[in-house]
């Protein structure tokens, strides 16, 4: 890990002595001699932010900024209703040729793929950092995810397929087929602006099917440079560049593919609200749409648990990315004998994370994205305080440039506060008081979101019941018989046991239920999502 930022920090050289800090220059950050590796994934002062084999772009020009110290980076021209029209066309053509090629073919485009972003880790990273405003060490290791999906669509495009079943009928055979569902929309969010593309494309593009991307107008570099590197392994092999369209857009790109019945499936990456009324377009065709919407995620502590595990476990999980993941750890429930002894050393801990240029060797914990984001902190600490909270520490904005905040923990709260159930993409954790297993599982599970959970606890029997086994008893249960066994404990899409919230393995199904959207992406029998059957 440090090796990477050291990589990093050779990529970005301090300013010499003498130089005016960059919140003085009004230039583009591209233009100065300190970001001139940007150059390096193809990035100009304009880019064109639409790619259906060709690039180009005829709406507005959006600047985006480096949340560090809100710089201007470089400049995107978006698609307008007319570039997406054109792209979409292009792209239903493109999967005409891309579906007739072998699966194990096309898991063969997909390892290339993952090999030319491999070869562009670590400055896509920096990018990532750059844009985005994570850590450089998150950057890369975004990266890296997707080039682990392309790992893992590669040998998933030589195993997908459907089983040949017993027919009742004589002389007859019954086969379960699966096909391309055709054209994949995929609309990510900021904060993850290179994995979660990654996710959607690697795997629908092994089951045969093309896509078309429109990252967050706030990251559309990434979009643009992540576009270029895939472009570049499509065009080396002849192949239909628009397999893998771009429009960099606002919500009229996006409202366009929800309502569009040439869109077989829309993946959408976004807050709770906009996903409903995405779902709600989409059902109105009768399309298909898969949500990764919010979370509201919770760790529970209990009184036997391993504290040296908690104590980290947490920080990560609360401050890690600034408290931007969906995984983010928003609610901290500690059993009522250990309370006061882990928010001392939660708030010791708070008080050590370093804090600084995403990019530096040394920092731990960067800015929020924009200022709008700043603000929807204040907001949400001055609604806790309103609510009989008390701010043990942080609750204020860094007196530095760009959108630092500092990291922030209440305590004294209900469980049912408003602000507890209100899903806020910053540092603020919640910390609250149980007693018992059962009203703490049901707090759990209270909030209209159910995308990750943990548990620290040493007791097998009560993980079992976390998980949702029956087959362990309650405490107060004197026995327990097969035929009791009945679904409980976490009600989340990700269910973890002494590990923090965030954090995601590509071999297995990632996703929510409830208000986080009930779509799973990735890993174990997801590409099925992408696919349609036919019996």
């Amino acid at each position: 890990m440090l090796g990477l930022r050291r990589a990093f920090a050779a990529l970005l050289p301090l300013p010499r002595a003498g130089s005016p800090p960059a919140a003085a220059m009004s230039t583009l950050l591209i233009r100065q001699e300190r970001y001139a590796w940007l150059r390096e994934l193809g990035l100009q002062e304009e880019n064109p932010g639409v790619y259906n084999g060709r690039w180009g772009g005829r709406g507005q020009v959006v600047t985006t900024y480096c949340p560090a110290n809100n710089e201007p980076i470089a400049s995107v021209r978006q698609g307008n209703l007319e570039d997406y029209e054109e792209t979409v066309k292009k792209a239903k053509e493109a999967w005409k040729v891309w579906a007739d090629i072998p699966a194990p073919k096309r898991g063969e485009i997909v390892r290339q793929i993952g090999d030319a972003l491999r070869q562009k880790i670590k400055v896509l990273g920096s990018l990532v950092s750059l844009e985005m405003g994570k850590i450089y060490v998150e950057g890369v290791g975004e990266v890296q995810e997707y080039v682990d999906v392309c790992d893992y669509a590669v040998g998933l495009s030589r195993m997908i397929g459907g089983p040949i079943l017993p027919s009742e009928r004589p002389g007859h055979a019954l086969i379960e087929q699966w096909n391309p569902v055709g054209l994949v929309g995929v609309i990510t969010a900021f904060n993850f602006p290179v994995a979660v593309y990654g996710w959607n494309s690697a795997i629908a593009m092994i089951c045969g099917n093309a896509c078309l991307w429109k990252g967050a107008p706030t990251t559309s570099l990434v979009s643009v440079a992540v576009t270029k590197i895939i472009a570049k392994v499509l065009e080396d092999n002849k192949l239909p560049g628009a397999i893998c369209s771009l429009v960099c857009g606002g919500a009229d790109i996006g409202t366009a593919m929800a309502r569009d019945e040439r869109m077989d499936l829309l993946s959408f990456t976004g807050s709770t609200k906009v996903g409903k009324q995405v779902a709600l377009m989409v059902q109105e065709r009768f399309g298909r749409s898969l949500l990764e919407l919010g979370g509201n995620n919770a760790i529970i502590v209990f009184e036997d648990a391993d504290l040296n595990l908690v104590i980290p476990s947490a920080l990560f999980a609360a401050v890690g990315t600034a408290g931007q993941r969906c995984t983010t750890a928003r609610r901290l429930f500690l059993h009522e004998s250990i309370h006061d002894e882990v928010v001392a050393k939660l708030a010791k801990a708070y008080a050590q994370v370093r804090i600084g240029d995403p990019w530096d060797s040394d920092t731990l914990y960067g800015p929020l994205h924009t200022k709008e984001a700043v603000k929807m902190f204040l907001d949400a600490v001055e609604q806790a305080k309103q609510q009989g909270g008390s701010v043990v520490c942080g609750g204020k904005v860094i007196n530095r440039p760009g959108n630092y905040v500092e990291p922030t923990i209440v305590t004294g709260l209900p469980h049912n506060a408003p602000i507890v159930h209100t899903e806020t993409f910053a540092p603020i954790l919640y910390v609250l008081k149980f007693k018992e297993e059962e009203e703490v599982f049901a707090w759990n599970n209270e909030v209209k979101q159910g995308l990750s959970s943990s548990i620290f606890t040493k007791d097998l029997g009560r993980i079992f019941r976390w998980l949702g086994d029956r087959a362990f008893p309650d405490p107060k249960e004197e026995l327990c018989l097969i035929f009791v066994c009945r679904p409980k404990g976490s009600d989340c899409g990700i269910v973890n046991v002494n590990i923090p919230t965030s954090g995601a393995e590509i071999g297995g199904a990632f996703g929510g239920e409830k208000h986080t959207g009930g779509g799973r992406e990735s890993g174990s029998d997801s590409w099925k999502l992408y696919m349609r059957r036919s019996t």
